[in-house]
Formats: structure tokens, sequence, C-alpha cells
């Protein structure tokens, strides 16, 4: 992470936002602003090899989530809307008008729900194999046990064996990566955090915050989907199927990839983001 923009304007600061103390990197000095949204326990080191691409003509700014990452940690089930307020006052915060949303596999479901209640602070968004939706529990079940080992001892063969859910290919885990996320679940306290950030596993709370088709045939600004050959919770056809029911949408496929495209392939990834976003920007 810190080769790519050690030669970058950038900031790492802390901002109160509400009663999270989040961390937040602004990397770049366009006029237009790019917002990374993580993963389900994830960080913002997870957009390691796309800040630099997106930085080149745009302020890109990263954070970690309430109860994610080094911000700080749950005391409560954490849901849908608990994330989008989040957002949206932290966009206050830094003083942001409208904003483009990247947002991987949690952070895709929060840009759609956002989207829907508050279309006058976006431009655009770019969903990287968005989450949300009710799948099958060996989705679930492969996702859940893996992220609670991980975390109850972030050895680095467990931290490892939880990046290769997302991750298809194992040899490009790094070993930056997976110690960075060791040190993320190694804070003290990060194991009931882990557990009320996965609340949203729990079938009746993933239903009332669950992601339908009439949510994507919502979606009221221009969107992208990239989807992969390998995403678990749905094949190619799910991805164009999602896709085609946006309004103003397109579809993206990132071959040899699962659920990090934008880790697995960044020269595609940024590409076709930064096409999308140029045309509709």
């Amino acid at each position: 992470m810190w080769g790519e923009i050690a030669d970058f304007p950038h900031t790492l600061e802390y901002v109160q936002v509400g009663p999270w103390r989040t961390r937040v990197l602004t990397v770049g000095a366009g006029e237009q602003t790019l917002v990374l949204l993580n993963g389900t326990s994830g960080h913002i080191e997870a957009w390691t090899h796309n800040i630099r691409a997106l930085a080149q003509n745009y302020k890109v700014i990263g954070y970690d989530y309430p109860g994610h990452g080094f911000s700080t940690l749950a005391e409560a089930d954490l849901e849908i809307p608990d994330y989008e307020e989040h957002l949206l006052a932290l966009l206050d915060v830094l003083g942001l008008d409208r904003v483009h949303l990247l947002g991987e596999s949690l952070g895709g479901w929060i840009a759609i729900k956002f989207a829907a209640h508050h279309p006058d602070r976006l431009q655009t968004i770019v969903l990287s194999a968005p989450g949300g939706r009710m799948v099958g529990p060996i989705s679930m079940d492969r996702v859940s046990p893996v992220s609670r080992k991980a975390v109850e001892d972030p050895s680095y063969e467990n931290v490892k064996a939880r990046l290769q859910v997302v991750i298809h290919n194992p040899e490009q885990i790094t070993d930056e990566l997976v110690e960075v996320r060791r040190a993320v679940y190694s804070r003290p306290g990060f194991i009931t955090s882990m557990e009320h950030i996965m609340a949203l596993q729990v079938p009746d709370i993933r239903a009332r915050n669950q992601v339908t088709k009439e949510d994507y045939a919502a979606i009221p600004v221009p969107a992208l989907l990239v989807w992969t050959d390998h995403e678990p919770t749905g094949g190619v056809a799910t991805g164009e199927t999602l896709a085609a029911a946006i309004p103003d949408g397109e579809f993206a496929l990132i071959r040899n990839a699962a659920h990090w495209p934008q880790w697995e392939d960044p020269r595609t990834f940024n590409e076709k983001a930064l096409d999308f976003l140029s045309r509709k920007a």
C-alpha cells in the first residue's frame, strides 16, 4: 500500500464521525471525489492496487467502517442503515457534496442502499461483486466459520485461509495483506466487534437488510457492476442479470478472479472503472 502512494500527496488521519473514531486515507487532489467502500471485516488496504491509478485524476478517499479496520470497534450489531448513517455523516464532516462510490462486496451493498436514500449526494456508483442478496447456505457456511477462526486465532495460516475465500489464486495473497489483517484481527476487542459485523449473516437480519432485484432496478445514478467468473455467490449469468436490471447500468466481467476483482486483476478493474467514470462523471 504505502509503496504505491508514497510519492503521492496523501493524508492518513482519524476523523470523529458521531461516536466513531474513523480512519480515513485521502490520496490525490482531483476536482471529483471517489469514496472506496470495503467488504465485510475489511479495511482501506483492500484497495492497495487501485488507489494510485484512481488518484491520477480524482481525489480518492478510503476509510474503515465502524467496527472494522482501525476505526472504533463495535459494541452492538451493525446493519446496513448504520453503515449508511456513518457514510452520510462522514461526507458531511469532510465537506463533500456529491461523490462517486466504489464498493466491493459489503461496500456494494451499502452503495446500492445509499444511492436509493441519498441520490443527491452521488454522481455514480461502481459495484464490485456486490453483496446483500439472499444466497444459499453453502455460501454462508463457507465464510462465517473461516472468519471466526481467523479472528479467534489470527495466525498467518488462519488469516490467509480467510483471504482465500475471496481471492481465487492464493499466490496473489501477499504477506503484507496478511500481516495488515492480522494486526486488525489482533486488536483487543475485535472478537466482539466481529460478532457484531457478522450480524448481517444471520438469516433474519440479512433478510430485512437484503438487496433485491427491485433495489437494482431502482438505482437512480449511473452504475457499473463488476463481476467475475469465480464469484462464489453466483455465476456470470447472475451478474449479467443484476446489471441489466439497473436503469443506467453497465456490466464488466473479470476472469480468473473470485470475490476481489479489484485486487485479483487490478489493471483490468482500473481500466473499466476509469473508462466508466470518464463517460458518466
